[in-house]
């Protein structure tokens, strides 16, 4: 249960104080079909099959997708059962769990925050002031297993029901029920064993004792633990080491629709609060151009060749993109009554200039006291020269990389840019760059100052 709200605190919407209650429609009757097939490898941090909202930004109704996805979840489980996985562990309960590992539960407030993302907005960095911290077990993107092996027909209809299995998992995950990972890990691990739980060793709750087990040669772990050498993971001393945890949290750039997380925050098993992290759509795009090169070979050439129009269906593509995070943010900034005091917007931008201090907003809008180790941590990576780990590094001097894009970026670029994502750009406070000199100009600032937290 939340505290009811301090009548002498003020409302903190910053640059969204105007925002009227927006209309997030949803107009049923649109078709779509669910498939899940293996599917080869993918980039490891792609989200271009998000949302393309076609015309009247039409999607399936919830309830019209619920019958679907239960359909959809016995399809899962029957699939498991061919590949000769144990169904018990799918589906025992968090009363079953606890009388099987006795006294791994703490007493207190338990929370569970959600740090939701798109790729390149700077969301690993952020993702490290939870991981950091001792008493919080991290996970670093784990439904980038689901998205490598449940494919969905395109349109508005997938994009739903990709969400509907994101928060299916997500549920389970945070009820520290790791096992249901495994039914999407490729090779299928063995005696809860598994050599590619994807970044691992961005997790310091996996990479730490007891989950930590003696390496063993000659075994291939293809996304091992940084600082130290452990054996394969064993995914039941993980679903342990997170019970033993006080409060979990998870970083995901695979969850679009905030609407679909209302089942999350109305569990009463789960405390949640969500961080919703966004970012210059301009700095995004030049950052995803170099991360995931071979994805946008048709914006370079068409930079090269100096063509007067991009391919529609990729404007399209960047709009749809644009459209579901504002929506998403309009939703969580109109605090209806199941988000109430669950939702922060933060900016990545704010995040990169006084990052001690959001980390602290960050922490109290969580309900979780911030610890000394994770203040010692900010310190130490955000005043230094980019370390050796390239496009996925933690480590920078943050108030100097934030704005690098605005000197690499054409003009004609930023205008395409801006004209797709106008609404959201208004709403988060990103000025528009009018011309060339503008946007090079570093005394010209394209941010408008404030912020936007949360809405008590």
């Amino acid at each position: 249960m939340l505290p009811a709200p301090d009548p002498g605190e003020p409302r903190r919407v910053g640059f969204a104080a105007s925002l009227a209650q927006s209309e997030v429609a949803w107009r049923p009757g649109v078709s779509g079909k669910l498939r899940q097939i293996p599917q080869p490898l993918v980039d490891a941090n792609s989200t271009d099959q998000a949302l393309v909202l076609a015309e009247n930004a039409s999607l399936l109704s919830l309830s019209e997708l619920n019958p679907a996805f239960t359909q959809l979840q016995n399809r899962l489980r029957n699939f498991s059962l061919q590949l000769g996985l144990e169904p018990a562990e799918e589906s025992r309960g968090e009363e079953e769990r606890e009388e099987t590992a006795p006294g791994l539960s703490q007493p207190g407030p338990r929370r569970h925050v959600l740090l939701m993302a798109t790729t390149r907005t700077g969301s690993s960095f952020v993702g490290e002031f939870f991981n950091q911290q001792g008493n919080i077990f991290y996970l670093f993107e784990p439904l980038w297993h689901i998205e490598r092996t449940v494919s969905f027909e395109p349109g508005g209809a997938g994009a739903a029901g990709s969400a509907l299995v994101y928060r299916d998992v997500l549920k389970q995950l945070f009820l520290c029920d790791l096992y249901v990972l495994e039914h999407f890990i490729s090779p299928l691990p063995e005696d809860h064993l598994t050599q590619f739980m994807f970044r691992r060793g961005s997790s310091r709750s996996l990479c730490e004792d007891p989950v930590c087990t003696p390496f063993v040669k000659k075994v291939f772990e293809k996304y091992h633990c940084k600082n130290r050498r452990c054996g394969p993971l064993n995914v039941t001393l993980a679903a342990e080491a997170c019970l033993r945890k006080e409060h979990m949290a998870l970083k995901a750039v695979r969850i679009r629709q905030l609407e679909f997380l209302q089942p999350l925050a109305e569990d009463p098993r789960l405390d949640l609060r969500i961080i919703q992290l966004v970012r210059d759509p301009r700095a995004v795009l030049a950052s995803r151009m170099v991360a995931f090169a071979g994805k946008y070979e048709t914006w370079k050439k068409w930079l090269v060749e100096g063509q007067d129009r991009l391919r529609e269906e990729e404007v399209q593509r960047l709009r749809g993109n644009c459209e579901s995070i504002r929506l998403s943010a309009e939703l969580g900034l109109s605090q209806p009554p199941w988000l109430r005091g669950r939702y922060m917007l933060v900016r990545y931008e704010d995040v990169a200039r006084r990052p001690l201090q959001k980390a602290r907003e960050m922490y109290r809008f969580a309900g979780i006291p911030l610890t000394p180790q994770v203040e010692d941590w900010i310190q130490k990576n955000t005043q230094a020269a980019q370390d050796s780990s390239g496009i996925y590094s933690t480590q920078k001097n943050s108030s100097e990389q934030f704005e690098k894009w605005r000197f690499s970026m054409p003009f004609k670029l930023a205008q395409v840019v801006q004209a797709a994502c106008g609404p959201a750009m208004r709403l988060f406070g990103y000025k528009l760059a009018h011309d060339a000199t503008s946007l090079i100009n570093r005394s010209v600032s394209l941010l408008e100052e404030g912020g936007t937290f949360w809405v008590t």
